[in-house]
């Protein structure tokens, strides 16, 4: 197991929106595994609200509910990005220290 500082923030939240961690040495097992693909799934889709964040403000006929779809879809990305950046960032914390 790894030390409690060294706790993987997974993608996910659980009941009540709160975070959840994962605790392993085991870096390739299937979590760390599923935790990646998620990441990557959620990293992917943010891009793609980006491209389509830009074409819709440029759209002048664009609806007030249609922007208001986009910037919720926004804000659960940036969510789900600043949770990944949050995580790697303690990951390359981890590996730094122990180099």
């Amino acid at each position: 197991m790894t030390a409690p500082n060294e706790l993987r923030l997974l993608p996910w939240s659980g009941p009540e929106g709160k975070p959840c961690y994962l605790s392993t040495d085991e870096r390739g097992g299937y979590m760390s595994r599923l935790a990646d693909n998620i990441e990557a799934a959620q990293l992917g889709t943010a891009a793609e609200l980006l491209e389509q964040a830009s074409e819709t403000v440029s759209d002048r006929d664009v609806t007030l509910d249609e922007m208001r779809r986009l910037a919720k879809e926004l804000s659960e990305a940036l969510r789900d990005v600043l949770r990944v950046a949050t995580s790697r960032g303690h990951l390359l914390a981890v590996s730094e220290s122990g180099t």
